[in-house]
């Protein structure tokens, strides 16, 4: 049947009206009657799922083979990289061997006497951000541990903190990151002692090094033993200058996230034999006795 093309005219203009008629309508509906919508919606979706799995098919398909091909590129550069990864630590494997021999044989030739390995208990540890400290985490220990303060807190990469107080099921640990920590320290590269400070930032600073020997960027930082339970040589991180003249610490532990804890007691490590005629210092709240041999006699004064 012939339409004239007034009637078509005026069909292409009522077809807008009448799709926002529609639209307005499925508002209505849907506003007026919410469960039969959802029906109507759930079954348009099941009949038109074929459609989509049918359509997704092909899609998954292409997305499978173009990661294999580029697998399959890679595959020849990653063996390349693999295999001088695989030479370089057959080489440092044999490096260290040749080294620990060697080690081994010098500290025979010297008789060397190890050191006494330090006690130590591992806790859980719990984020605690009250307190005096800024930077401090909560140590979960068990009632039965005989832990101190002092105790040098590590995990598996290096220098954590101090124990500062304990409970009978807790101990809280200051990490090396806050205000009040202030550690002595030795730069290994350039021989420096220095002091690193925290500043509770995520990097403590460097004070307090020679004017004449700098730190230099990326050398390790170890412990000094100038405190006493601190003993030398515990890594604590690496030097990185946030601009000139800035240098601070780059810890070596996670202190970001912190979960298991050794707490190392190193006071009976070392104990300094008494030196032959030292005068023990006297108790507080006594008076000191000096022997004999400066003793004044009341009867003769001063001088005799």
């Amino acid at each position: 049947m012939p339409v004239s093309i007034q009637f078509r005219q005026a069909l292409g203009k009522l077809v807008l009206p009448a799709l926002i008629l529609v639209a307005c309508g499925v508002i209505l509906l849907g506003k007026a009657d919410r469960a039969l919508v959802e029906r109507l919606r759930m079954r348009t979706a099941d009949l038109l799922s074929p459609a989509y799995a049918l359509v997704e098919w092909p899609q998954e398909k292409l997305r499978w083979l173009s990661g294999n091909l580029q697998d399959i590129r890679n595959l020849e550069a990653e063996n390349i990289r693999l295999r001088a990864e695989n030479a370089s630590l057959r080489h440092w494997y044999d490096v260290a061997a040749a080294l620990a021999d060697e080690n081994a044989t010098l500290k025979a030739n010297l008789h060397w006497i190890p050191d006494n390995a330090p006690s130590f208990v591992t806790g859980r540890v719990v984020r605690d951000t009250s307190g005096l400290y800024a930077r401090a985490v909560l140590l979960a220990v068990n009632p039965e541990t005989a832990l101190a303060k002092g105790g040098i807190a590590l995990d598996g990469a290096g220098l954590v903190g101090r124990v500062t107080e304990v409970g009978r099921r807790s101990a809280r640990v200051l990490l090396i990151t806050d205000s009040s920590s202030r550690l002595p320290v030795t730069l290994e590269a350039s021989h420096a002692a220095a002091i690193m400070a925290g500043d509770n930032s995520p990097m403590p600073r460097i004070i307090f090094y020679p004017q004449d020997n700098v730190p230099i960027e990326g050398e390790r930082v170890v412990t000094n033993g100038e405190i006493e339970n601190l003993p030398a040589g515990l890594p604590v991180g690496h030097v990185h200058y946030l601009r000139p003249g800035l240098p601070v610490v780059v810890p070596a532990a996670a202190l970001d996230h912190v979960d298991t804890l050794r707490i190392f007691n190193y006071e009976d490590s070392i104990a300094p034999p008494d030196a032959p005629g030292r005068v023990p210092l006297p108790a507080v709240g006594r008076t000191m006795v000096l022997p004999s041999q400066f003793q004044i006699n009341q009867d003769r004064g001063l001088h005799g």
